[in-house]
C-alpha cells in the first residue's frame, strides 16, 4: 500500500496529527501509517467530510496544515495563471461596461455593482485558474480594482456624453482626461471606499481554488 493511499485514510481520521518535519502522524503511536488495506484504529472525522461540500476556499495556511507536500505539488500542477488573468480581465471589462451603461440609463451609480464585479472577477479566476498560490489572489484583487475604476470612468464619460449631446464614442475619444481627476473627486463619496474595498476583497478571496476531498481522492487515484 502506497504512502499516498495511507494518507487518504489518515487525513479523514480523528487520530491524525501534524508534524512539521515528517508530516501526518498517528496520535496513538506517534508514527507514520504502516497499515495495509484498512486501519483498525480509524475514526472518521466529520469535519473532513464537510470539506467535500464547502463553499469557501481554504487559506494558504489551512492548505499546508491539511495537505501533504505531494498533494500541494499535484494541485499546483493544475494551476493556469495566464488563462485565469485573461478571463478575469475579460469578465472585469464586461462588468465595467455594464456598470457604466446601467449608471447612465438610471442616472445613478449603483455601488453594489462594484461588489458584483469583484465577485465575478474572483470566481472567474478561481474556475479557470484552479490556483492555490497567493499570486492568484493578488491578480484577483488588482483586476477587481481596475475593473471597478474603469466602470466608474465609463459612467462619468456616459454622463458627459449625455450632457454634451454626443455619442459615448466621441466622449471617449475627445474628452480632455486632464479634468478626470477633478470630476472623480467631485463625484466621490466616502461610501465609494467601502464598495471599492469590498470589490478588491472579493476579487482576492474568491480567486483561490476550493479544494475538496473529491479533488484529493482523484489525485491519489491518478498517482
Amino acid at each position: 500500500m502506497t504512502r499516498d493511499a495511507q494518507l487518504a485514510f489518515c487525513k479523514k481520521c480523528n487520530n491524525r496529527k501534524m508534524d512539521l518535519q515528517t508530516g501526518i502522524l498517528c496520535s496513538l503511536t506517534d508514527q507514520k501509517a504502516d497499515f495495509e488495506g484498512t486501519c483498525n484504529d480509524f475514526q472518521e472525522d466529520p469535519e473532513v467530510q464537510a470539506l467535500a461540500h464547502q463553499s469557501e476556499a481554504l487559506t494558504i495556511d489551512q492548505l499546508h496544515q491539511k495537505l501533504s507536500e505531494s498533494d500541494l505539488e499535484e494541485l499546483k500542477k493544475e494551476q493556469n495563471l495566464i488563462p485565469a488573468i485573461v478571463m478575469g480581465a475579460t469578465v472585469g471589462l464586461v462588468g465595467a461596461i455594464l456598470w457604466g451603461t446601467i449608471s447612465v440609463m438610471t442616472g445613478f451609480q449603483i455601488g453594489y455593482m462594484a461588489v458584483a464585479i469583484g465577485a465575478g472577477v474572483g470566481y472567474t479566476i478561481r474556475l479557470v485558474g484552479k490556483g492555490i498560490s497567493q499570486i492568484f489572489g493578488y491578480w484577483g484583487g488588482a483586476l477587481a480594482f481596475l475593473s471597478v475604476l474603469l466602470g466608474n470612468i465609463l459612467s462619468i464619460l456616459g454622463f458627459v456624453a449625455n450632457e454634451m449631446d454626443v455619442s459615448l464614442l466621441d466622449a471617449i475619444l475627445y474628452f480632455d482626461y486632464s479634468f478626470l481627476p477633478e470630476i472623480m473627486g467631485e463625484t466621490f463619496s466616502p461610501i465609494d471606499l467601502l464598495f471599492y474595498g469590498l470589490a478588491v476583497f472579493e476579487g482576492y478571496k474568491f480567486s483561490f481554488r476550493v479544494v475538496s476531498q473529491e479533488d484529493l481522492d482523484r489525485i491519489h487515484t491518478k498517482a
